[in-house]
């Protein structure tokens, strides 16, 4: 935008192709028009009748071959046109501002408050299988249990025990059934919760693990489900059966289902193989509550094998946890059952029972189960059915579980495929849970726990882990691994706080007894973090040294750089006060075991990172300077010509974060005394000098105000702000030229040379001379003409408290908004001859815009060019319609404001230009 001066010099001499508004008793304003793209701009005159005040002319843009881009102004002439080809001209539109209220505009855009609902679906929440209540399986081919309730002529006055039929159960159910179910399910409740007590509260859920896994192993391929239909034959068929009858007859079914038919269903999408399982746990609870028990054990079989396929492999965690649903159900529904059998008419089976609180029958059901499970002919099912009812063994004797155990765990060997042997044992270690503790386990097993446990788990319970690192079996894995395995749960996980000197004490006594380097070195890494997490700069004092002890004979740390540049940074992580850290007699000592120099350098470059992201406050501690400048100097000097142009940059980034931080308050001398020193410290690194000069930049600043001579410090003043600007140090620039500016007024007319009085006038004009020459090169706008105003005025900061509101002022805005907006139709022309017409449909449209916004459209002229430009922007068919439809409406919504209601009538001279 050029100034008010050269714009009126341009008019004049014809370079700006401006013309002078008519004036208002004989409205003439300039017409475009084109008769093809070859025609140069013919200039008419239209006389624009004004009928009434406030009256805005109506517009009717030229067509056909009359309009290729243009803002007209009145109605097109029919009439005769100038002979010859003349240079068409713009129209000047005076600019006219409204007045904004940016506060009240600023709230009537906030969206309104509504308050949230916060409900259990959240579109990012894991994906987790539920289980159908709605869906029944009822399939040609399945069989009914002989077992299921049936009318029959003789009954077994043995098996009617199992059906609850005998008087004693009978009995029992005419004693207040809604109490006995308050008092089971108030007990079964009571026992989930002991189970989890076992381990802990703290211990992860499996059901948290469950929706991870069906989350993230997810697959595209196709799936097939081989399903075993069981035959039709051998069916009973008399209800005449005597009790060993029945019991040989499902055997039988066992075996039936066994070598039954084999139906395969093939490619199945991952939700239909998903459904599909559903629909098989569905029936296992129908079954159940129907009272077909083997038919129950049919489907949970016919589960299990599914887990023998391992053709689409990485839908395999998934299909695990899917199917051991289903076991886990079937293994809670067996126990429920043989739980409700030791239930009497007044009490149930205390919280922790043992084997003799069962009664016989009890025994006899769970031993039944047991061994219809034992006569299952494959591995993979007999496994998974067997270990699904494990917890059973509570009823038969004490030990029971822990003798099965050992069993399953040699069943697991036969097991061919080494991705389902595996997942068999993660199943039985899910299962087994509740007595993990108390099973004695080698130095491997105890450090897979610790590995696979969450750290939260074993961090409190790290003083039993320490008792059994002691005592287990360390054949083949060391014990100074388990140590650091246990370090790096505390690592992440804090233990209670009674224990944690206990426990760094026993951890040390076995780490710091170890005779290889590199041994012992992995385990102290580990055990630095949490000494310097939970413990004062002795404790760490003492680690440090004793690092320092094993790994200075022979050399040793010049194979271990990577493990002591890892207890640096931890170290550095935890002490963010370097008062202290350098307090710690053994840093500094151990900091030289860094001698190879690259090693030496990217440790001192995290020392440095440390202290520039949490030192807070400007230091001037003896201590802290000295260490860091020896830091400092470290990385400064490994600078060479092989160095690359961004390992200087980094460095000298952190340097000069040193220098920021370092301060003597009111000490100068102090404060000089370090910067000549950092200079001839940090002489190679450019970047650090010139914030050296922009340190002793503000240095002198301070400094200046000190002095007698009023001529001294006006030249300091100058001579600083010149040093500045040519480093670069434009706000330092004009900080010295204001405070040379506010010290003009201050000068007398006259000063004291050599003991004799003579006037400043001379000096002054000298200095102001220099003065002015300087701020003639001053950039980004600061010319002499607004510091020429500051002279006069030197009260005045800026330029809106200087010439807000002043009347000139306020014209010369006027003046440069109008010669912009000629430069913008003027642009808006040339798009034209270009055949640019969505560029200029898109500018005309903005321009709209602008002027609706900033501008006063009660104005005449410039409501008038505000509908010119809407029409411009429709023309030729480049408008954006939906923008132009979403712009009239804002508009109309304008218009109903008190103070905008003749957007009103403007509105309505804005018509929408259609497809066709």
């Amino acid at each position: 935008v050029a100034p008010a001066e050269v714009v009126t010099w341009a008019v004049r001499s014809g370079q700006l192709p401006l013309t002078s508004m008519a004036s208002a008793e004989n409205e003439v304003c300039a017409v475009w028009s084109v008769a093809c793209p070859s025609q140069t701009w013919r200039l008419q005159k239209v006389q624009c009748g004004l009928s009434g005040a406030g009256q805005v002319p109506s517009t009717n843009m030229a067509a056909g071959d009359a309009g290729r881009g243009g803002v007209w102004m009145g109605s097109r002439a029919d009439g005769p046109r100038t002979s010859g080809h003349v240079t068409g001209k713009m129209a000047v539109f005076p600019w006219h501002s409204r007045n904004r209220n940016y506060k009240a505009e600023f709230a009537s855009c906030r969206l309104e408050a509504v308050p949230l609902e916060f409900g259990d679906y959240h579109p990012l929440k894991p994906i987790t299988v539920t289980e159908s209540k709605t869906k029944k399986v009822n399939r040609k081919g399945s069989t009914s249990s002989t077992s299921s309730s049936s009318s029959s002529s003789v009954v077994d006055p043995l098996s009617s025990v199992l059906d609850g039929t005998d008087p004693l159960s009978m009995f029992a159910a005419t004693a207040d059934p809604v109490a006995l179910a308050a008092a089971t399910d108030s007990s079964r409740r009571k026992r989930d919760r002991d189970d989890n007590s076992v381990v802990g509260s703290d211990f992860e859920p499996w059901a948290n693990k469950r929706g991870e896994i069906l989350a993230r192993y997810t697959t595209t391929e196709k799936l097939s489900i081989n399903l075993f239909m069981g035959s039709e034959k051998g069916k009973a068929g008399t209800a005449t059966l005597a009790m060993s009858e029945k019991v040989r007859t499902r055997l039988e079914e066992l075996d039936d289902f066994e070598e039954g038919s084999q139906k395969e269903l093939l490619n199945l999408t991952q939700q239909d193989y998903v459904n599909r399982i559903e629909e098989l746990n569905q029936s296992l609870k129908d079954a159940w509550a129907s009272d077909q028990k083997v038919k129950a054990l049919k489907i949970v079989i016919q589960c299990s094998k599914l887990l023998s396929d391992t053709s689409v492999i990485q839908f395999y965690p998934s299909k695990f946890v899917l199917i051991t649903d289903i076991l886990d159900t079937f293994g809670k529904l067996v126990y429920e059952r043989i739980f409700s059998m030791c239930v009497d008419n007044r009490s149930v089976l205390p919280d922790h029972f043992s084997p003799e609180n069962a009664n016989d029958t009890a025994k006899e059901t769970c031993l039944n189960w047991f061994f219809k499970i034992a006569s299952i002919r494959e591995l993979i099912p007999r496994f998974y059915v067997e270990a699904s009812i494990l917890k059973c063994n509570k009823f038969l004797s004490k030990t029971g579980i822990s003798e099965c155990l050992p069993r399953l765990t040699c069943m697991i060997r036969g097991i061919g495929d080494p991705l389902v042997s595996v997942y068999a044992r993660a199943y039985l270690c899910r299962v087994a849970r509740l007595t993990w503790g108390s099973v004695s386990c080698s130095a491997l097993l105890l450090n897979s726990v610790m590995s696979a446990f969450r750290a939260e788990f074993i961090a409190t319970r790290s003083m039993d882990f320490i008792g059994m690192i002691k005592e287990c079996d360390e054949s083949g894995f060391p014990k100074h691994l388990l140590f650091r395995s246990l370090g790096l749960n505390l690592a992440l996980a804090d233990p209670p706080e009674s224990d944690r000197l206990q426990i760094l004490n026993e951890a040390w006594k076995v780490i710091t007894k170890l005779k290889n380097p590199q041994d012992y070195i992995n385990c102290a890494e580990v055990w630095v973090e949490y000494t310097c997490k939970h413990f004062t700069k002795r404790e760490v004092n003492t680690v440090l040294a004793d690092v320092i002890k094993h790994m200075t004979p022979d050399r040793a740390f010049e194979d271990s750089y990577p493990q002591l540049q890892l207890i640096i940074k931890k170290v550095i992580a935890y002490f963010h006060d370097f008062s202290v850290l350098f307090s710690v007699e053994k840093f500094l000592p151990f900091l030289d075991m860094f001698q190879k120099e690259s090693v030496r350098v990217e440790v001192c470059k995290c020392i440095m990172d440390a202290f520039i992201k949490h030192q807070q406050e400007p230091t001037k501690d003896p201590v802290i300077l000295n260490a860091l400048l020896h830091v400092c100097k470290t990385m400064h000097d490994s600078v060479n010509a092989l160095t690359l142009e961004d390992e200087k940059r980094m460095l000298s980034y952190l340097i000069n974060g040193f220098i920021k931080m370092v301060s003597f308050g009111r000490d100068f001398e102090q404060q000089l005394s370090f910067y000549v020193e950092s200079r001839s410290m940090f002489c190679n690194l450019e970047p650090v000098l010139v914030q050296l000069i922009h340190a002793c930049v503000a240095y002198c600043f301070i400094t200046i105000p000190s002095l007698a001579g009023i001529f001294t410090r006006l030249n300091l003043y100058l001579h600083s702000g010149q040093v500045a600007l040519a480093n670069q140090c434009l706000s330092q620039a004009d900080a010295f030229f204001k405070a040379a500016i506010s010290l003009i007024p201050e000068v007398p007319k006259m000063i004291n040379i050599d003991g004799k009085m003579r006037p400043s006038e001379s000096f002054l004009l000298e200095f102001l001379c220099n003065f002015f020459s300087t701020l003639l090169i001053v950039p980004h706008g600061r010319g002499a003409g607004v510091y020429l105003t500051v002279l006069v005025c030197s009260t005045v900061d800026s330029n809106d408290s200087l010439y807000g509101g002043d009347s000139k002022f306020l014209a010369e805005n006027n003046k440069l908004c109008e010669t912009v907006m000629a430069q913008i139709l003027e642009h808006l022309k040339a798009l034209a001859k270009d055949e640019a017409l969505k560029r200029q449909s898109s500018l005309g449209l903005s321009f709209f815009n602008s002027i609706l916004a900033h501008g006063d459209l009660r104005n005449n002229k410039l409501n008038q060019l505000s509908v010119n430009l809407w029409h411009l922007a429709q023309r030729h068919g480049c408008a954006d319609t939906r923008t132009m439809v979403k712009t009239l409406e804002y508009i109309k919504k304008q218009s109903k404001q008190p103070d905008m209601t003749h957007l009103t009538e403007l509105a309505l001279r804005l018509p929408l230009q259609t497809r066709t």
